[in-house]
């Protein structure tokens, strides 16, 4: 029995933990002014201890993750110089493809509205950026200091902080391999760090969602559920409409080929949550569309790494959703500052399960939102981030394609298949 239980896989502890708060919330709502339940369960002790300590073990991950994942990232992409013209045309549609995801998540969440009904107002004090100028955002982005931005959690400051330490390790490689291998080695003790927190998720999740739904009651579920539809949405408008269409208007080649032989890469990180596990099939799959594997071998990890449309798409939707919940309006500035920091979120945000999770802390501090509201739609989270992995290695394969094609490195014969693949398109042409 026991051994069973330890092959239950933490993404579906999580799920267990939510639906588990959500029928023990929803039968302590009817005891909601009982005394006991109130104060002893509800406020003081047990679901408050669990599910505030949890968060507040989210928000120790966010500041040092952030910073040591951006300025690794984007050290680590130097090999730039030497690819020239592939690689600035992959991070820049890597880039523009996470704006649009992130910006179709906050249109749809707008006109959904999934948040609305989810009545939390004045359960959490928070300033949320509306009435700032587009100037002092940006001027924002600048820290007086960059250690008390750091120690502050002023996380525009500490994103540019952290591009800036990376563009400068990678322009000084080989005279700072010392501080490299620190940041390096940060990194990994704040991965698994972040693995080690995670592993209290199903216990969080399970005390936030009692202690929600014991208040709210059967209100609460219906927010929830379109929530996830926004989610599901985005994501397949980013995955069927927004890469199609790129790759029609900058290759002209037909999306329906491309999905027809890309489906078991599609499933393969559905099932496995995760881009990085994917990266082998992936470049296997596009070489057999006739891809040169010397494009997509720096292509593919580089995407892996700081191309997230799915998590964009995510973050986009429970930032709307935490906002309308909390009956909070965001102004176009806030929703601005959304989108930049989602899109700089990427940059870091490791190929593996669940880590959107902790860069979401990021983005609602970029706009004062409450963290609380993460809580409620972590349990749920495994479900989607199946979604959204699949949808974010579906990216990192159409952009791929679109820059070999701008850099010749295709052979159209077999991405059309008119030829079967021989043993690799690099075997056919060098280049």
């Amino acid at each position: 029995m026991i051994s069973r239980l330890k092959e239950i896989s933490l993404g579906n502890w999580m799920l267990i933990g939510m639906i588990l708060g959500l029928i023990v919330g929803l039968i302590l709502n009817f005891y909601v002014n009982d005394p006991f339940i109130k104060n002893v369960i509800l406020i003081d002790n047990v679901f408050t201890l669990g599910g505030t300590g949890f968060i507040k073990l989210m928000k120790m991950l966010v500041v040092p993750l952030v910073f040591f994942s951006i300025v690794v990232g984007v050290a680590s992409i130097s090999d730039i110089k030497k690819i020239g013209a592939i690689g600035g045309r992959a991070i820049l549609i890597y880039l523009v493809t996470t704006a649009l995801a992130v910006t179709i998540a906050l249109l749809i969440a707008g006109l959904i509205k999934p948040g609305v009904g989810l009545n939390m107002v004045g359960l959490a004090h928070t300033n949320v950026t509306t009435n700032v100028t587009l100037t002092d955002t940006v001027l924002s982005m600048i820290p007086d200091n960059p250690f008390s931005s750091l120690a502050n959690g002023e996380m525009l400051a500490v994103i540019i902080f952290g591009l800036l330490v990376g563009i400068i390790l990678a322009k000084l490689r080989d005279e700072t391999n010392v501080v490299n291998d620190f940041f390096t080695q940060a990194n990994k003790i704040m991965m698994e760090m972040t693995r080690i927190v995670m592993k209290f998720a199903p216990i969080g999740i399970f005390c936030l969602m009692a202690k929600t739904f014991a208040s709210l009651g059967f209100e609460g579920i219906l927010p929830l559920s379109k929530y996830v539809i926004c989610v599901l949405i985005g994501l397949a408008i980013q995955a069927f409409v927004v890469y199609p269409s790129l790759l029609v208007i900058l290759t002209r080649l037909n999306p329906i080929r491309f999905f027809k032989k890309f489906f078991s890469v599609m499933f393969f990180a559905f099932s496995s949550s995760t881009s990085n596990a994917t990266i082998p099939l992936n470049i296997e799959k596009l070489s057999e569309l006739g891809v040169s594997r010397e494009v997509s071998s720096f292509t593919i990890p580089l995407g892996a790494t700081i191309n997230m449309d799915g998590t964009a798409i995510m973050q986009g939707c429970a930032v709307m959703f935490a906002a309308q919940a909390y009956g909070m309006d965001l102004g176009t500035t806030a929703l601005i500052t959304v989108i930049f920091t989602a899109v700089m979120a990427s940059i870091g945000t490791a190929g593996v399960p669940s880590v959107g999770l902790i860069t979401l802390n990021m983005v609602f501090n970029s706009v004062g939102l409450p963290v609380d509201a993460i809580g409620i739609i972590m349990g749920i989270d495994h479900i989607l981030d199946m979604f959204r992995t699949a949808v974010n290695v579906t990216g990192d394969a159409i952009c791929t394609i679109i820059v070999s094609f701008k850099n010749k490195s295709v052979d159209l014969d077999m991405f059309k298949g008119k030829k079967k693949p021989g043993k690799t398109w690099d075997d056919i042409t060098r280049f």
